[in-house]
């Protein structure tokens, strides 16, 4: 009598999120799309501050190397009910910095969900998809997704009237990268 091999089930991909809080929300960012935390009070010195009322979550701006970082706030990009943010995510291979209330912990997400069609307009670019971890569902978030091109562009073309010290640069404000 033979026995059929058994197949051993495919190992579970896992990936490392922080989970973070934007007012009462909590939200999930792949660790690999973060490249530094750093406290509000790096914003003290804050070289330009941005006052368009069309792109209300956006209200400063960093210089890195040639190219100019937004800090976008978590809490107003979502529609949330705005709360003192106490984090700044530095986001790789972005232009976005990304102002949060705090973080709730480290973690690892075995699965990520689809997103499903209840999220049909922008929320689809703000988010990879949805994961359980401790029996609530928490959205995880794209990191290209809190600035668009055209909001990039607007940006760029609002600090481009608008004259910004060579001193500003990020190194020299304690956020060297």
């Amino acid at each position: 009598m033979q026995f059929a091999a058994t197949q051993k089930a495919p190992h579970a991909r896992t990936e490392q999120i922080i989970l973070f809080r934007c007012s009462t929300q909590v939200f999930a960012i792949s660790s690999a799309s973060v490249q530094e935390v750093r406290s509000v009070d790096t914003l003290a010195g804050s070289p330009l501050e941005i006052n368009e009322p069309s792109l209300p979550k956006v209200r400063h701006m960093f210089r890195r190397g040639e190219q100019n970082l937004y800090v976008v706030n978590g809490a107003v990009h979502f529609g949330l009910r705005p709360s003192p943010a106490s984090l700044i995510f530095l986001l790789r291979r972005s232009r976005t910095a990304l102002l949060i209330d705090g973080i709730e912990k480290m973690t690892t997400m075995t699965r990520l969900q689809a997103l499903p069609a209840a999220f049909c307009h922008e929320e689809r670019v703000w988010y990879r998809g949805l994961t359980v971890l401790d029996q609530s569902v928490i959205p995880v978030v794209s990191p290209e997704g809190f600035l668009t091109v055209d909001e990039l562009f607007l940006l760029d073309a609002l600090v481009s009237r608008t004259a910004v010290p060579k001193t500003a640069a990020l190194s020299e404000m304690g956020l060297g990268l």
